[in-house]
């Protein structure tokens, strides 16, 4: 019988940055994002599309608290969650979508990126496992996502960054509301 093979991650730090920029490529993941969408204000991270949105993503990799994992196979970064409490998503403070469901202190996940090549094999879900263990780790007692239901339907890659929704169920996450038929918020509590 083969044992199972805890998945390798580490989070984003000063030490993973250039794992981080390969993994992502000159393109940011997607028009300049590099990760930035749901940490600033929309103006704010249109005006900073491309080298201030990559800077300032540098600088929440050097700050002590790491704003992310990478998940590695055979040495090389494959897959990228964002994460961290709530409160370092200013966009989802003017979501009517997404505001909070109580007043419990939570971390959130906000995005996903898996390389071409590594998609479509399950990496989303061993990045929630790991984005539990990681926010564990860092004290976290709730752990919330806010991803896609798609229902049939099949969407380019890049448009499902929040992740899918039957991926959250096979981590073992649960909906904790839904104010929009296609867009859960799903809940995992940390023990």
């Amino acid at each position: 019988m083969a044992t199972r093979k805890k998945p390798d991650y580490r989070p984003l730090t000063l030490d993973t940055w250039s794992d981080f920029e390969e993994l992502f490529g000159s393109r940011g993941a997607c028009g300049g994002c590099w990760c930035m969408s749901w940490r600033l204000k929309h103006s704010d991270f249109e005006a900073g599309k491309g080298a201030k949105n990559k800077s300032r993503i540098k600088k929440l990799a050097a700050s002590g608290t790491p704003p992310g994992i990478m998940l590695y196979e055979d040495g090389q970064a494959v897959a990228w969650c964002s994460l961290g409490p709530r409160e370092t998503f200013p966009r989802l403070e003017g979501s009517r979508v997404w505001k909070p469901v109580d007043d419990q202190p939570v971390w959130s996940i906000s995005c996903f990126f898996v390389r071409k090549g590594f998609r479509n094999r399950g990496l989303s879900v061993k990045l929630l496992n790991a984005a539990k263990d990681f926010a564990k780790q860092h004290g976290a007692r709730i752990l919330e996502g806010y991803p896609q239901e798609l229902k049939g339907k099949r969407l380019p890659d890049v448009f499902v960054w929040t992740g899918l929704a039957a991926s959250y169920e096979h981590a073992g996450f649960e909906v904790a509301a839904r104010r929009s038929p296609a867009k859960p918020i799903m809940r995992f509590e940390l023990r």
